[in-house]
């Protein structure tokens, strides 16, 4: 129902079209489950139906947009978008030419539907609360189907909508310490939840253990891969991207000049497979179903939106406006799980960081603090958890030279973003030991 009411907008906007304007459209829209917990118990329970639409009109070199609900009402959205269009031909003109502006072109058309097999609504807590009743959990649960859509004025046309779900959740301590843990996917894996909140069980009876002072230094030190998803998201922060590079602040413009290499155990890559993510971006353009974007160390291509492209004369390879990751996924190595602690042997077992930022982008360091659930081990046995640390290092370093291995599982560390709709997709890596990582407090 709601992609045919999609449908008949878009022809409704075409029809009004005036000669030489044209326009892009563009659908999030999300029907949720949210249940938040504390100390086991209920707190908050509620379901989200939201629909919002940008439309963007484009006409002699300039452009601007209007952000309207999407009620899946004909007669409701026709009246606002009709609205909408009268505003923006109003202010189109009025507005500065935009030399870079990238008009829709082409004839992509494509369509996904994920069905999954999630909890159903009315069992949400019976399924989740038996097994941590007896510890302080705190959390939130999303859940339900989330739709985007893209339509624009030379006839592309994109539908894409899926079930998934995530888990978001703490464990506490009587005195405030806490383990962190996610889970997400489009199917419930009832052996998969259990399995999580034993390991994090196992941590939390760790974490009761007074804990040891670590003086600022290089470790030898494990991230899990909790922790590589958040050095992930620095490389949309202008890392990956060629824009970023152009204008002389991508992380890995010495790379790009041939100065500098990755370990030959690094590859990264943008992956669409799973299909967690539409691979069409604000411009209907279609990325490749895996693009290489650093191979065995060496980096093979940056993101380039059709705007990037169009200022510096190279070619688009269906990245969004804002050249960051959307389906990422580091490679594994060969370390099995029941290794790790025995191949750190002594140093810090980092299970989250948090708070990252670039403390200098062009040379690739970023700084951020440790989080939950970290550890001193000796001797491949876990000591003590640690008070929080402050990092300061390179990529150069940590997935350069010091890279030690990396593991040969993966995790999918979902994107719980909720602010204006519920996000989509995460990061799929392994965890890696990485040897004199550098902690400056």
């Amino acid at each position: 129902m709601l992609e045919a009411s999609f449908n008949q907008l878009v022809d409704e906007i075409r029809s009004q079209l005036q000669p030489d304007e044209q326009f892009t459209l563009t659908l999030n829209c999300e029907q949720s489950q949210f249940i938040r917990f504390n100390h086991a118990k209920v707190r908050q329970t509620g379901t989200v139906n939201d629909g919002s639409l940008q439309l963007v009109l484009m006409h002699n070199h300039r452009s601007s947009y209007r952000e309207f609900p999407f009620t899946g009402n004909l007669e409701c959205d026709r009246q606002t978008a009709q609205t909408a269009i009268a505003l923006l031909r109003e202010e189109v003109p009025q507005l500065p030419e935009n030399p870079y502006l990238v008009l829709p072109s082409g004839n992509h058309i494509s369509r996904e539907s994920h069905a999954g097999k999630l909890i159903a609504a009315d069992q949400v807590v019976s399924t989740l609360l038996p097994m941590v009743s007896d510890l302080d959990f705190t959390g939130i649960y999303a859940a339900g189907s989330v739709i985007r859509a893209y339509a624009d004025s030379v006839g592309q046309q994109h539908w894409f909508d899926t079930d998934s779900y995530s888990l978001d959740y703490s464990l506490f301590t009587a005195d405030g310490q806490a383990v962190k843990g996610t889970l997400a996917g489009s199917t419930w894996d009832e052996a998969a939840y259990q399995s999580r909140i034993e390991e994090s069980r196992a941590q939390l009876s760790l974490m009761s253990n007074a804990p040891k002072p670590i003086q600022r230094g290089q470790y030898r030190t494990y991230l899990a891969p909790a922790a590589i998803a958040e050095l992930m998201t620095m490389l949309s922060w202008g890392g990956i991207s060629e824009s970023s590079h152009q204008q002389g602040g991508s992380c890995f413009s010495a790379m790009r000049r041939g100065e500098k290499k990755l370990s030959p155990k690094f590859t990264l890559k943008e992956n669409f497979t799973s299909g967690l993510v539409p691979r069409f971006n604000e411009l209907g353009e279609i990325a490749p179903l895996e693009l290489a974007l650093i191979e065995s160390g060496e980096l093979v291509n940056m993101l380039t939106s059709s705007a990037t492209a169009k200022e510096y004369g190279l070619e688009a390879n269906g990245a969004t406006q804002g050249e960051e990751l959307r389906s990422p996924e580091i490679l594994p190595g060969d370390l099995d799980h029941d290794a790790i602690l025995k191949t750190l042997d002594t140093g810090l077992y980092l299970s989250n960081l948090h708070y990252l930022n670039w403390s200098d982008r062009p040379t690739g360091r970023i700084t951020g603090m440790t989080r939950y659930a970290c550890f001193w081990v000796e001797k491949g046995e876990i000591i003590a958890p640690i008070e929080n640390l402050r990092f300061d290092d390179s990529l150069y370093q940590f997935w350069g030279d010091n890279l030690v291995a990396l593991t040969n599982f993966q995790e999918f560390i979902p994107d719980i973003g909720t602010y204006e709709h519920r996000n989509l997709g995460g990061v799929l890596a392994p965890g890696m030991i990485v040897e004199d990582f550098t902690y400056t407090l």
